[in-house]
């Protein structure tokens, strides 16, 4: 290749990458001008947050009741879900942990936080297991029945049964926004990250 050619071959790839760092820094300055997810709403209650790394897509939180009880909740953004509302855009995929004081057995509640819409956000359990305890995970093991078998009423009373133990809706609100913002940063630091690696030295 001659000299002109490479020179002129540098040029196209300074000016390619002079582009994508306008878009990266153009795209910063969206994400930090419209923070959708700035106003605060809800609350942890009792809970205490466990894990929250800002390298992890999950956060994990605790709680001891008086009744001697232990709740463990971990939690992340699941898919966009699709729905026509003007609220968050992704569910969030949650496991509630229920483990009685003296017994290695534990109740396993899979949940998914959602925003229905006109500020409700609400949770849906999806599976109610009943595990032995926390070693015996074996898939062969009977853990319940398809919770969308079980009667109605029952249905009910064990999503009153989470409600009780603090996972109402301002807990719910709380985790579905966090989780939120949570994204956006990790979204905002990549985007940080790749201009810093483009940016010319």
């Amino acid at each position: 290749m001659s000299k002109v050619a490479s020179l002129l071959q540098k040029g196209k790839r300074a000016f390619r990458d002079l582009e994508l760092l306008k878009v990266l820094q153009s795209e910063i300055k969206h994400e930090l001008s419209n923070d959708l997810y700035k106003s605060e709403s809800g609350s942890l209650g009792d809970f205490v947050m466990d894990w929250d790394s800002p390298h992890s897509k999950d956060v994990i939180m605790r709680k001891n009741c008086e009744s001697g009880e232990e709740v463990a909740i971990s939690a992340l953004l699941g898919d966009e879900t699709f729905l026509e509302v003007d609220g968050y855009p992704k569910g969030v995929e949650m496991k509630v942990c229920i483990k009685k004081a003296g017994l290695s057995s534990i109740l396993q509640f899979d949940c998914k936080v959602i925003d229905e819409g006109q500020d409700k956000v609400d949770f849906h359990i999806q599976n109610a297991y009943y595990l032995k305890s926390p070693t015996n995970l074996d898939s062969s093991v009977y853990r319940g029945p398809m919770f969308r078998d079980l009667d109605p009423a029952l249905q009910q009373e064990l999503k009153q049964y989470l409600i009780s133990r603090g996972i109402g809706k301002s807990f719910t609100n709380f985790l579905i926004l966090h989780l939120h913002k949570k994204e956006q940063n990790q979204y905002i630091n990549w985007l940080q990250k790749l201009e810093a690696t483009v940016a010319p030295s």
